[in-house]
């Protein structure tokens, strides 16, 4: 076997790092890493064509797919019928456990956004997960412990790996770096597919930064050569698509197509997709220029085309429609709570009045609102995918209206933009990937839509609404007096100059995870 692990084998490391799951990802990577770097060029290829005045649209060479009205996804799976409500999180002990006791229906293990991928935590929260599996798992602050409630009152796992483009630079094939993707996915399929399906559940995925049905179609091949190398039954694997990426908005019928065996649905994101909108377009001008984040709600008209289109879509074809992310954190301060909660409220209201199935929280203090919404909608059905949306018709120029988008860019707007994507970097410096800031629980897709705003509106020379234009001396002004006002300002020296980098720089960085993961040994 022709697999080098470079990283530390600390305590139990073994369990995970076997020659089962290593020698399945030999196997993975030598069939299909060659594929997985052909179509990150390929979405190179797609900036450049749009840059020199290209357009997405629905793909004329896939129309058969999406006007064949007979196909269907897999059934649903068991611990995915009913997913009213799934809380996210990383795979650290403690929110293991708080996730799964959270009530929620479904916990997205998160791997990719919120997870800092160290090689402590790629291999440490795999071990989080098969402890949890087989109820092996407890923690202790010293003044409090933790640990699972029967099985039956637990959250369904959902494991996201990382992203296509992601490496992992500790697990090496023939002396190359191999894939975040399938380095997280092989391990977690080799150690816990088995216990899964003992348990009467299985091995299911969330899978994050897709930009094409070809992307999808890799996963596929993927699920079944594991599977038959495992000797798991073909189309035991489940997966989620995050549709939260502006090329996968006009290509989600076909994602669905390529995974129609392995499929679960779909997932409407928030952040991810502004960042993406911005990422495809960059070179475009102001026809694709966003307003403060915070005031681009999910109801402006290109982001109301994508959720109605991704509801229509999932249920057109038997998938579940998962709802965005209330981020928010619940405070001590009531005044702050109650606004907050009212908001997230009537957020999920329109999901669920929308037809979504069920919908994300970060926190477990915000499992009940979201599911006495659902429960409200649902009562006891476990899903609505029979409400087909048939109303619903979408072009392709009404996703691509962003210019109809309401708000203006502001200081304050520009202000928090570089304190939190700042104060997010440090702590995932640090090794945590999912930070409490400003009573939102933020993960890497705040600091990606963060910096690519600032790096627009530089480019396009914004006039905020004080009158000054967003320039390189007047972000690295403001992130000078934001750090300022942080507890111990030190502290924040080497994410101000990741920020700064990505933020600033002539070249668009496409993920600031990728100079920020060289940063780790």
């Amino acid at each position: 076997m022709a697999v080098d692990v470079t990283g530390p084998m600390d305590e139990r490391y073994d369990e995970i790092l076997t020659e089962r799951a290593l020698g399945l990802v030999e196997t993975l990577h030598r069939a299909y890493d060659g594929r997985r770097r052909e179509l990150l060029d390929a979405r190179a290829r797609r900036v450049a064509e749009i840059a020199d005045g290209a357009s997405l649209g629905f793909l004329p060479e896939t129309k058969e797919i999406r006007d064949d009205p007979e196909w269907r996804v897999a059934p649903a799976a068991p611990g995915l019928v009913d997913r009213r409500v799934e809380i996210t999180g990383p795979t650290d002990r403690k929110m293991t456990i708080n996730a799964l006791n959270s009530g929620a229906k479904v916990w997205l293990a998160d791997q990719e956004d919120a997870n800092t991928p160290t090689w402590e935590n790629v291999v440490g929260g795999q071990l989080n997960l098969l402890d949890a599996i087989t109820r092996r798992i407890d923690f202790s602050t010293g003044t409090k412990s933790y640990a699972l409630k029967p099985d039956a009152e637990l959250a369904t796992i959902v494991v996201r790996p990382r992203g296509w483009h992601l490496p992992e630079k500790h697990v090496l094939v023939d002396g190359e770096p191999t894939s975040g993707s399938l380095v997280d996915f092989a391990l977690y399929f080799a150690a816990c597919a088995q216990p899964q399906l003992d348990r009467g559940q299985g091995p299911y995925f969330y899978l994050p930064k897709m930009e094409s049905h070809l992307e999808a179609r890799l996963w596929n091949d993927v699920f079944v050569t594991a599977q038959e190398a495992l000797g798991i039954p073909r189309g035991t694997i489940r997966a989620t698509v995050l549709i939260e990426t502006y090329p996968a908005a006009f290509e989600m019928e076909e994602i669905l197509y390529e995974l129609r065996e392995h499929s679960a649905g779909l997932n409407a994101g928030r952040w991810d997709y502004m960042f993406s909108v911005i990422k495809t377009h960059r070179t475009r001008g102001t026809a694709f220029q966003l307003p403060d984040r915070n005031s681009v709600t999910m109801t402006v008209p290109f982001m109301r085309a994508y959720t109605e289109l991704l509801v229509r879509t999932c249920h057109k074809r038997g998938a579940h429609a998962i709802g965005g992310m209330a981020a928010f954190i619940p405070s001590k301060d009531p005044a702050v709570n109650e606004q907050a909660f009212a908001k997230v409220q009537a957020d999920k209201t329109r999901e669920a009045g929308d037809g979504f199935d069920g919908s994300w929280v970060a926190h477990p203090g915000m499992v009940e609102t979201c599911r006495e919404v659902f429960d409200s909608v649902l009562g006891e059905r476990p899903n609505q995918v029979d409400k087909l949306r048939e109303d619903v018709t979408v072009t392709a120029a009404q996703l691509l209206d962003v210019a109809a988008t309401p708000g203006e860019v502001t200081e304050a707007g520009l202000r928090n933009n570089v304190s939190v994507a700042i104060q997010y970097l440090a702590a995932w410096l640090e090794g945590t990937g999912a930070v409490g800031i400003f009573n939102l629980m933020e993960d890497a897709a705040t600091a990606e839509i963060s910096r690519s705003q600032i790096w627009q509106w530089r480019r396009n020379e914004v006039v905020l609404d004080t009158g000054d234009t967003v320039t390189t001396e007047l972000v690295e002004h403001i992130a000078d007096e934001e750090i300022t006002k942080l507890d111990n300002p030190a502290r924040y020296t080497a994410a101000r100059s990741l920020f700064l980098e990505v933020a600033l720089a002539d070249e668009y960085t496409d993920f600031l995870t990728l100079p920020a993961y060289e940063r780790f040994k």
